[in-house]
């Protein structure tokens, strides 16, 4: 009889959906639910709306309310991490304040400057749950929902001792697609997909034995299945996999697709496309809004259907009872993948049974995936370092090291925006105080300047002579 903490059960869609996934497991009869949230906003009506699932489908269950984490989390078996530090007011920062320099992002929660930022934010108060675990339930594991997935769990995987699998639908959702593209059913499927979180890669897609890339490449070559994923497909035809995240989420994660409006023309013009400038954050101001003045859990049905795709009922249930169940999560990278940074967040297939989780082995990613990987994982590192340490240079540093970004702004932009990023979103950024981003004034460079006698760089000195021999 398991007992599973809920934190961030203010979260009324997400919640209720992995409620409803407990609630339909029978292995799970008998658990007590302890939903926390900082307020009774939301938190009384999921717990109204929990309590009658349970009743009227007469689950064996019991659930309780707290706004205290220690109370929830005091002598837990599994805790569900699903908070987002700043709700909507701060996700427009991150999404307003990048593109006013012409940073434009279409989700902004996993990597670009609103990744980074919201990293920033999460990553204190996941630390906080972390020591309230080693202290009140040791021995329980983490789920994390929360993004960015990656640099959450690569702060999580600094935790000694802490057992955790970051959790995402990105593999399950994609392999629907590969099944439609492929016209095979996804459950006769074999597959090997390893990564980094949003950007994981099928290494090997099969049916009964037989390669089903020739079909999957082919197909994108057609222009009806090419529109639908523009972005992923040119990532297949030029790196020759295929990638476990969206054309929306993807656009973002590397240069070549959102920098200019040429690219976007090109690559995000259609609505269905799903490339939309602030997407993301339109849809959850959106939501918002509608539930300000609505309660959905009023009108929603209780009864108990089909399990969703979510991992984490089947996770407990292989806990609960030694039978084998196989997933892709994020975990600290301890040599599961040999050609990225071991300490990282990496995505690979975890094998779950009484015994606990069981990552395995993948070797080396081909090198162009490893090397794609590598220019998110770079960011990914220094913001993780940069929320530990409290330096808001590394803060700049990470936002300009980021595919997008670089492709856009200068460093002197960058700094800019991220000082006023900083700024606006001090009170959700504890680990840096009252520490700013140090100015770094513009040198003025006019062609009457006297250079120094310095010795010049040889290339440069070499180019000079050139340079003086040709307007001889």
């Amino acid at each position: 009889m398991a007992k599973i903490a809920m934190l961030g059960a203010g979260s009324l869609v997400f919640c209720k959906t992995l409620m409803a996934d407990f609630l339909a497991t029978p292995a799970l009869a008998g658990s007590e639910y302890r939903l926390m949230a900082l307020t009774h906003t939301r938190l009384d009506k999921m717990h109204a709306f929990v309590s009658r699932m349970i009743k009227d489908n007469g689950v064996n269950a019991t659930v309780t309310a707290t706004t205290s984490r220690r109370e929830a989390l005091r002598g837990a078996d599994y805790v569900v991490v699903m908070l987002q530090a700043g709700g909507v007011a701060e996700f427009r920062q991150d999404y307003e304040i990048p593109l006013k320099y012409g940073v434009d992002q279409c989700i902004g929660d996993t990597l670009g400057p609103g990744g980074v930022f919201r990293a920033l934010r999460h990553i204190p108060a996941l630390m906080e749950i972390a020591r309230d675990m080693q202290e009140l339930c040791p021995n329980a594991i983490l789920f994390n929902y929360a993004n960015p997935m990656a640099m959450c769990c690569w702060a999580l995987g600094r935790v000694p001792g802490l057992q955790f699998v970051g959790l995402c639908h990105g593999v399950q959702t994609t392999m629907d697609l590969i099944a439609s593209y492929t016209g095979v059913p996804k459950n006769e499927i074999d597959f090997l997909a390893a990564g980094i979180n949003h950007m994981g890669w099928f290494l090997r897609l099969e049916h009964a034995g037989r390669d089903l890339y020739p079909i999957l490449k082919a197909n994108f070559e057609k222009p009806g299945y090419y529109v639908n994923e523009k972005v992923r497909g040119e990532v297949l035809r030029h790196f020759g996999y295929f990638m476990t995240e969206s054309t929306g989420h993807l656009s973002e994660y590397l240069p070549y697709f959102r920098k200019n409006p040429k690219a976007l023309g090109l690559y995000c013009d259609e609505p269905s496309f799903g490339g939309e400038s602030g997407a993301y954050y339109k849809y959850c101001a959106m939501l918002a809004e509608k539930f300000a003045t609505t309660d959905p859990l009023s009108i929603e049905s209780t009864a108990l259907g089909p399990r969703s795709a979510e991992y984490c009922s089947h996770i407990i249930e292989a806990k609960e009872t030694g039978v084998v169940f196989r997933l892709n999560g994020n975990v600290r990278n301890d040599g599961y993948i040999t050609n990225l940074p071991h300490g990282c967040c990496v995505e690979v297939p975890i094998y779950v049974d009484r015994l606990g989780l069981h990552p395995t082995v993948v070797g080396n990613l081909p090198p162009q995936c490893a090397a794609l990987n590598l220019t998110n994982v770079l960011v990914q590192g220094l913001t993780v370092d940069a929320s530990f340490s409290g330096d808001p240079e590394l803060v700049m540093q990470a936002v300009a090291l980021d595919p997008l970004t670089s492709a856009v702004l200068t460093l002197a932009e960058i700094r800019e925006m991220v000082a006023e990023m900083l700024e606006a979103e001090r009170a959700y950024l504890p680990q840096f105080a009252n520490r700013k981003l140090r100015p770094v004034p513009a040198i003025s460079v006019s062609p009457d300047v006297q250079r120094q006698d310095v010795p010049l760089d040889p290339a440069l000195a070499i180019a000079n002579r050139f340079g003086t021999l040709a307007n001889a």
